[in-house]
């Protein structure tokens, strides 16, 4: 795979960090998540198929000089941490790429590495509110909502960072040199919106401008909006184009004399109304039917269970079958050459590699039990968890 031989010291954290290493497992790095020894009963990971996972003390000298010598060996670091909690571990980049000058140092958080806000604690809908962009999500009469935690963790977050590795090491080839990552959520989510700040003065996207759920594409509009069937189920409108919005009447069994005129501001909420009473007339599966191959920009709501079954995404393979049965997605986009994994690797028991993974950076077996000994490092195997 294309990042066959990229060597990834992961130190473990909350979602976005462990989904950047993922995204780097899942093409081809060999991806090592360090784990502390400090943390509650070892158990499987979420975001760590593929990866190795080790146990180390970070609070030990011993155990710092153990993650000095993984980074000595390693193409890229990701770190979670707080500024400075790194450099309070004596791992900070200074350190680090001092002995390993080729070392990509990426360091994923919240609010970036400076600024008044650097070091304060945060989740997603803070991050995302600083934005800008979640005053824009929600619907009329109501609060700003976020998209779960999808926006800043993973698109703004741990996304980002993944593509901040792939420039870095792409631009390593070039000058032989590593470099740090300041993957900021905040910065990451903004870049993500770019779209959203070069158009908010754009009539056509914004006719009733700040005001929540009453523009175009913000659930104010009757043709980009989701709509309750017969059976409880939902269907998704974006019928955005006249052509489509055109085959979006003809679909509901409507005519141009039954509705308003698609740009008639005033009778949105009337258009609304008539679209919900007549989606409400049939089942999500009959609705199907009638709009499946139609260029009306309709499509059912599935969930995550019905998305891994839709025929579809069953073609295109979109989704994978972990160990237990369940749907995982396939990593995206498709190289059609190199594409990343076709199966879901095992997410590792913690501390499951602690041994080997030691023994590749030149640990003896004696020095290895050493440091269990010491409860420097801890090593977990598949039984020993059973």
């Amino acid at each position: 795979m294309i990042l066959s031989g990229v060597k990834v010291i992961e130190f473990a954290g909350l979602a976005p960090g462990p989904f950047a290493g993922m995204v780097l497992a899942d093409y081809g790095a060999d991806v090592i998540v360090i784990e502390r020894t400090q943390s509650a009963m070892p158990r499987p990971p979420s975001l760590a198929r593929g990866k190795r996972s080790i146990m180390l003390n970070l609070k030990d000298k011993e155990g710092i000089k153990v993650a000095n010598r993984l980074c000595e060996n390693a193409d890229v670091l990701i770190e979670p941490f707080r500024p400075g909690v790194m450099e309070k571990f004596g791992l900070g980049p200074d350190e680090l790429l001092k002995n390993n000058p080729k070392l990509i140092y990426a360091r994923m958080t919240g609010f970036g590495q400076s600024g008044s806000y650097s070091k304060m604690a945060g989740h997603d809908i803070n991050y995302l509110g600083m934005t800008g962009l979640l005053s824009k999500l929600g619907r009329e009469g109501g609060k700003p909502t976020a998209p779960l935690n999808l926006m800043a963790d993973f698109a703004g977050g741990g996304l980002m960072c993944a593509m901040g590795v792939i420039l870095a090491l792409l631009e390593r080839t070039k000058s032989g040199r590593g470099q740090v990552i300041d993957a900021s959520m905040v910065d990451g989510a903004s870049y993500i919106g770019s779209w959203i700040y070069q158009t908010k003065d754009a009539p056509y996207l914004w006719p009733i401008g700040d005001e929540l759920g009453k523009n175009l594409l913000d659930t104010g509009s009757p043709f980009y909006d989701t709509y309750q069937t017969k059976d409880n189920k939902f269907m998704a409108v974006g019928a955005i184009e006249p052509q489509f919005y055109q085959q979006l009447i003809n679909g509901l069994g409507l005519t141009d004399e039954d509705v308003p005129g698609q740009v008639d501001l005033d009778k949105w909420p009337e258009t609304k109304k008539i679209f919900a009473d007549v989606f409400r007339s049939k089942t999500q599966s009959e609705w199907c039917k009638v709009f499946d191959g139609v260029d009306a920009c309709v499509t059912p709501v599935l969930t995550l269970e019905g998305a891994a079954q839709h025929s579809h995404n069953q073609t295109r393979k979109t989704f994978l079958t972990n160990e237990d049965g369940d749907a995982e997605p396939r990593p995206a986009p498709l190289l059609l050459r190199t594409p990343g994994v076709n199966y879901v690797k095992p997410n590792p028991v913690t501390g499951q590699h602690t041994e080997v993974v030691l023994k590749e950076v030149g640990y003896s077996q004696s020095e290895i039990d050493e440091l269990i000994k010491n409860e420097v490092v801890k090593s977990e195997t598949v039984k020993s968890m059973l």
